[in-house]
């Protein structure tokens, strides 16, 4: 089995890529994407599986052997062929497919040319349990921690403010709902968000004259 090949790009082109190994070229069949990545002359390492049929040995390459991963999980789907799968992965990340999978999205697969509604819904039942949605280990993955932080910290402002639990909560759900589009609540702090909440509370919703002179402060500051 050629679990992996490594060497210099000899061509690059449609969705065969051919790396030259120890002075034999060996032709690839990739994704689009991982073919225009690649540079003729320069050195690529894939992660390989060979796929053997009665009248062909066809070699397929991944540039992560989590692709790889995934594309054995999709040939192992009765109805789901090599080509079938690559069209597959040219379409949707692994972490895409994954969470088709986790939310029982099949119209996520039948954007694939020649995948049909019972082959989607076929992949889907078959690969529950076998993908599972990770959350990224960098800073990425602690962005739900920190925002919830945030979200936290700014609850507990408004609540001191004078407005309720219920209404606190809400309009801090609504504002993180869209901080997307409108900038990264993580990132832009406690302060802006709480600025934001008090913005859209306004001082006609507050409880007692008291804590309105407090807030009028805050959104003056």
């Amino acid at each position: 089995m050629i679990s992996s090949v490594r060497g210099p790009v000899l061509s690059a082109l449609g969705t065969t890529v051919v790396i030259e190994v120890g002075g034999v070229g060996l032709a690839l069949q990739v994704t689009p994407s991982t073919a225009l990545a690649a540079r003729i002359g320069t050195e690529s390492r894939l992660s390989t599986t060979l796929i053997v049929r009665e009248d062909s040995l066809t070699l397929y390459g991944f540039p992560s052997a989590e692709e790889l991963a995934v594309f054995e999980l999709l040939v192992g789907v009765t109805g789901v062929g090599p080509k079938s799968a690559l069209g597959v992965l040219a379409v949707l990340t692994p972490k895409q497919i994954a969470q088709a999978v986790a939310t029982d999205d099949d119209a996520a697969f039948r954007k694939v040319s020649g995948v049909g509604p019972k082959t989607a819904k076929l992949i889907v039942l078959s690969l529950v349990g076998k993908i599972a949605v990770t959350a990224p280990a960098g800073p990425a993955g602690r962005a739900g921690s920190a925002t919830s932080t945030v979200s936290a910290s700014v609850q507990t402002a408004l609540i001191g403010l004078g407005w309720s639990e219920r209404v606190a909560a809400q309009a801090v759900d609504e504002i993180l709902a869209g901080s997307t589009a409108e900038f990264d609540a993580e990132a832009a702090g406690v302060a802006a968000v709480l600025r934001l909440a008090l913005a859209r509370l306004g001082p006609a919703q507050h409880a007692g004259s008291a804590t309105a002179g407090t807030t009028q402060t805050a959104e003056r500051r």
